[in-house]
């Protein structure tokens, strides 16, 4: 807006008419208005007189529903595509039809022009639908072509060589065709079709195949064969860039490829000569070649690492085939695995591609492991064999350690070499593993393996009993040592500590079992084990496993110790009980260190055990828990352990039940007051501390643990002498509740007092009942009623009243 217009121009510039012009123009319009509406009203009224006079219309049918159009579920290419293949199969159905039935109608010459010709144009035919655009209508008659060729193939087989062997003759037929359609599919005019040299590959697959089976080649021959095509799939493979015959050749490859080395494997594994698996080795050499080139030349993809696996899994194969059957059977594992440790000798070759030595090394692991699957019997019969002698616990000295370590279980075949597999793969882990991330793994693992390797010896050499007992000790106890030098190594070795512990207690578990041949030998193991875990558990680190391995193995000594001396399980008990207590006063000597509850449970653990022990004999149990219950009373006087007081306590009550249960004391007042009277001291020590505690709490359960059995022996007691006894304790009860405003107390002992006093009436009110006329009790029912009828909202109120009275009490 420009700056020299002044607001009195802008005033002017806006048309507002004055009021008596605006107002003509309204009237002017408000007449349209009403001229209109009069118009629509007269037509409305004509069209309701004709609807009047005029017969009903016909129901107009509601418009058709718009539905979008249907979206079609195949494209028209690959209508086009389904069309033209479903014209190629029926016409290279017609010319087998041709061929195979319709053949002897026709002289020589017609059968040669017409079968002929029908090629001949199959074949020309694509070059002048590629010219024209019509690539997929090529596609199917060039495929019609190929297919008329195998018939002019078997034609010329059944009408001028009749008499060749068939089979020689398709292997010739199949190379021949092999060549010809791929020199079709290189033609500059059908060079764009996608089928011919695919299908040119396919043919291939069978020349070499064929020729053998012809020649009665033999299982080597075929073999050879098949890895021979595979060897050519490979080369097509790696060199050729196109799509379609890049994948016919990969699938050719694996697919003759597997069935050679199944069938060099299969037969690796049956040759019993020297010659024979030499020939075998030769063809999984031949195999582990191919394999190897294919990775070779194929680094960056991801299948040249399975390839270089393939191929050094086929080497192992091969060389291990080869010489065992110089070698006895026992000897074949460890042959196959120095062959796969060999392996690892092309992490030195530095002229190899990355995958190939990953594949390498991979392949080696794979050997090993399954070397240690082959081995994993035996070490787990050395390991848990032993848990036999429970049942044949003090019978004797075996003959040496392998018939201590196969009680009841059969010891592995061919098992001598274990050992030796075992230390090979733990040296390997521990020398070629040099990855610092792997390293501590691999630590693990040799050190898991050396293990292995001690506990097994012994059986294996059939070592004298004694020394087999020594063996295990020793390796336990180094186990132990290994797990206290992890803890000052580097942090990076805590799973080295952790598998060192684990084998330690495995390790002294399979040893104890073992002992238990004879009692000498049972005594010294389980003391020197009591003796090694408790010497461990100075390592704070390593207390929380080794103090209550050492608690459990000195209650098996008490258990050991009191079945040599004949003493009975309830005496042994007692000697089982130092358990529990050196583990208290371990607990409260450890504080709040993490071992603190393992030998809690520990020695919790041998009490139970001292109490299975004493169940023959109550007055022994009753001492037992007594016993249990003073260390578990020591425990709780601990800051921390104070909720342990109940579980003294009950300790202590269960004590003196099972006490009167051996003095045969039947009266139920025995067993309750001692209940009573700890629970009544603990709730009024717990209101003099908080005076807002509910007496429910405080003062209920030690009130109904005596009267309610009290109360019920008392209604079945015949005498007077409990009953009377009774009322007056429920009368003190009430008594002092009300006294101290209780509810607990209160009505408690009211309702005790109450139930007592029915009872004690009860004869003299049936006698009363029995001496009144018949219409006296209905009377006074009636009379009943109609007083609290009456009486009905006063009653009311003084429930209210004792309801409130009640709610003020604590």
């Amino acid at each position: 807006m420009a700056y020299g217009v002044t607001r009195t121009t802008l005033d002017g510039m806006t048309h507002i008419p004055p009021p008596a012009e605006e107002l003509r123009l309204l009237d002017a319009e408000l007449w349209h208005l009403d001229a209109r509406r009069a118009q629509l009203l007269t037509r409305r009224a004509w069209l309701v007189a004709a609807l009047h006079h005029a017969p009903p219309p016909a129901p107009v049918a509601p418009p058709a529903p718009v539905f979008a159009p249907p979206r079609p579920e195949a494209a028209a290419p690959r209508v086009q595509n389904v069309l033209l293949l479903l014209g190629g199969i029926l016409l290279t159905i017609a010319a087998m039809v041709f061929t195979l039935v319709s053949w002897g109608h026709l002289g020589i010459a017609g059968r040669s022009v017409v079968l002929g010709a029908v090629t001949l144009a199959a074949l020309a035919g694509p070059a002048v639908l590629l010219k024209r655009g019509l690539r997929s209508t090529a596609e199917s008659v060039a495929g019609l072509g190929l297919a008329l060729t195998v018939l002019d193939a078997y034609a010329l087989h059944e009408v001028t060589l009749a008499d060749v062997d068939g089979t020689g003759y398709a292997a010739v037929a199949s190379a021949v065709l092999a060549v010809l359609w791929a020199a079709y599919g290189l033609l500059p005019a059908t060079a764009a079709l996608r089928l011919p040299l695919p299908s040119a590959l396919a043919a291939a697959q069978l020349p070499l195949l064929l020729w053998s089976v012809a020649a009665d080649a033999g299982p080597y021959g075929i073999t050879t064969a098949l890895l021979l095509t595979a060897a050519f799939d490979t080369a097509v493979a790696l060199r050729v860039a196109s799509g379609s015959v890049r994948i016919a050749a990969t699938v050719g490859a694996y697919g003759t490829g597997a069935w050679g080395v199944l069938i060099a494997g299969l037969l690796s594994w049956t040759a019993t000569g020297q010659s024979a698996a030499a020939r075998a080795a030769a063809l999984l050499l031949l195999a582990a070649t191919i394999a190897l080139v294919a990775a070779w030349r194929s680094q960056g993809e991801r299948r040249a690492l399975g390839l270089a696996v393939t191929a050094g899994l086929l080497t192992v194969a091969a060389l291990g085939g080869a010489v065992r059957p110089a070698l006895a059977e026992v000897w074949t594992v460890p042959a196959h695995l120095a062959c796969g440790i060999a392996l690892l000798a092309a992490l030195r070759a530095g002229r190899l591609p990355q995958e190939v030595r990953s594949g390498f090394v991979w392949a080696s692991g794979t050997v090993q492991a399954l070397a240690l699957l082959w081995a994993l019997p035996v070490l787990v019969v050395t390991l848990l064999g032993p848990a036999g002698w429970s049942a044949h616990a003090w019978t004797g000295a075996p003959s040496d350690a392998r018939a201590a370590v196969t009680v009841d279980a059969p010891w592995p075949p061919h098992a001598a070499t274990v050992p030796l597999v075992l230390a090979a793969v733990a040296t390997v882990l521990a020398l070629a593993v040099r990855d610092t991330a792997w390293r501590p793994r691999a630590l693990t693992g040799a050190l898991g393996l050396a293990w292995g390797t001690a506990l097994t010896l012994a059986p294996v050499l059939e070592l004298p009993y004694v020394v087999g007992l020594s063996a295990a000790a020793v390796t336990t106890a180094a186990a132990l040592a290994v797990a206290a030098y992890a803890l000052r190594a580097k942090p990076e070795q805590r799973l080295t500590h952790l598998t060192a512990l684990v084998l330690a207690a495995a390790g002294s578990l399979s040893l104890a079992c073992l002992s238990l041949a004879t009692q000498t030998a049972t005594l010294t193991v389980l003391s020197a084990l009591t003796a090694l875990f408790a010497a461990a558990s100075w390592q704070s680190r390593l207390a929380p496993v080794t103090a209550p391995a050492a608690l459990a193995y000195a209650a098996a000594l008490a258990c050991a110790t009191g079945a040599a001396a004949n003493w009975p399980p309830s005496h042994t008990a007692l000697l089982v009980l130092t358990v529990p207590a050196v583990a208290a006063l371990l607990a409260a000597r450890l504080g709040g260190s993490s071992a603190t509850v393992p030998v809690e449970a520990a020695g919790a653990a041998a009490g139970l055990l001292a109490v299975a022990l004493a169940l023959t004999d109550l007055p022994l149990l009753a001492l037992v828990l007594a016993l249990c219950a003073v260390i578990t009373a020591g425990t709780a006087v601990r800051p921390d352990r104070r909720a342990l007081g109940y579980a003294a306590t009950a300790l202590f009550v269960l004590a003196t039940w099972v006490r009167l249960v051996s003095w045969d004391v039947g009266t139920p007042e025995a067993y309750t007051l001692p209940v009573t009277v700890p629970a009544l001291l603990v709730g009024a020590l717990r209101r003099r501390r908080d005076p807002q505690a509910n007496s429910w709490t405080a003062y209920g359960p030690g009130l109904a643990a005596t009267l309610v059995p009290s109360l019920v022996a008392a209604w079945g007691d015949a005498h007077w002498t409990r009953p009377l006894l009774l009322g007056v304790a429920a009368l003190l009860v009430t008594l002092l509740g009300a006294r101290h405003h209780l509810q607990a107390p209160l009505l408690l002992g009211g309702w005790v007092l109450t139930l007592n006093a029915l009872h004690e009436l009860a004869p003299y009110l049936v006698q009363v009942t029995d001496a009144l006329p018949r219409w006296v009790p209905p009377a006074l029912a009636g009379l009943l009623l109609l007083a609290l009828g009456a009486t009905y909202e006063q009653r009311l109120r003084d429930v209210r009243r004792v309801r409130e009275v009640l709610g003020k009490m604590n």
